[in-house]
């Protein structure tokens, strides 16, 4: 049984040939991207001692993610630390989006507390500042961590601007070069993706623009980096847009309606 048992050992081990996998590093970006969530809107926790706690957190990711020599992981922390409050701004500013938006909203702290929306936009936001950095896998696993919770799929590349409110969140999909301006409402379900998969696209604009004061309903699919939603537009439930609209459009999906006949 011994020999059988050295044998599976040694088969798993020569499979293992990447050095740099280590799933502490997902684990310690989960735990530091709870810690910047608790330090922003907790009232219980202290500031202070969080930036202290989150600074060591950082440098230990750092270590475990910073294995190419040619990537810009020095220290970057104070830059970041510099950046929280108007990423907390904005935070804000979109919590405000879904009091004005939503009926359904009883209070700002049900905003924080309750709605997978909003933690799905605070975390990319909170990552999308990390990625502009340069910083490698970090800002990938706080979004995929988001993801996870929420349903909410945000690549930390994105461009978004202010006050932006997803409702009820599950199933949406905004890809790493997609632009959002500012006050855009989407519902459930939808995608801003690319028309097709290639990895020769990897440096090319392949997601969609949307404009200013947009409203995006559930399910609709809205596709390619030359796309663009004009702004003050509505783009229906389950419509699919692959071309350019121009502003103060409505995009829907229409169906057809027969009424049976009972005899």
């Amino acid at each position: 049984m011994t020999k059988e048992k050295d044998l599976i050992i040694a088969k798993i081990k020569e499979q293992k040939k990447n050095p740099n996998l280590k799933l502490k590093l997902k684990e310690r970006t989960e735990y530091f991207t709870n810690l910047l969530f608790y330090t922003l809107f907790d009232t219980d926790t202290e500031v202070e001692k969080n930036i202290d706690l989150l600074e060591k957190t950082f440098e230990d990711l750092i270590d475990l993610a910073c294995w190419k020599t040619d990537k810009p992981c020095g220290k970057i922390w104070q830059s970041y630390l510099n950046t929280l409050p108007e990423i907390f701004k904005k935070l804000n500013k979109d919590a405000e989006s879904f009091m004005q938006s939503d009926p359904a909203a009883n209070s700002i702290e049900e905003v924080y507390l309750a709605y997978p929306g909003f933690y799905a936009i605070a975390i990319y936001r909170l990552s999308h500042e990390l990625f502009k950095f340069g910083l490698p896998l970090i800002p990938r696993l706080m979004t995929e961590y988001a993801h996870r919770l929420t349903g909410t799929d945000i690549n930390p590349g994105a461009t978004i601007g202010e006050s932006f409110f997803i409702d009820h969140a599950t199933g949406i999909v905004i890809g790493e070069t997609a632009i959002i301006k500012n006050n855009v409402k989407i519902y459930q379900g939808v995608t801003l993706g690319g028309l097709y998969v290639d990895r020769k696209l990897r440096s090319v604009k392949r997601h969609p623009t949307v404009e200013n004061n947009v409203t995006i309903y559930a399910n609709a699919t809205i596709l390619g980096g030359n796309t663009v939603i004009g702004a003050n537009s509505t783009v229906g439930g389950n419509a699919w847009v692959t071309s350019s609209v121009p502003e103060n459009s409505i995009i829907s999906n229409t169906s057809e309606i027969k009424i049976k006949k009972v005899i």
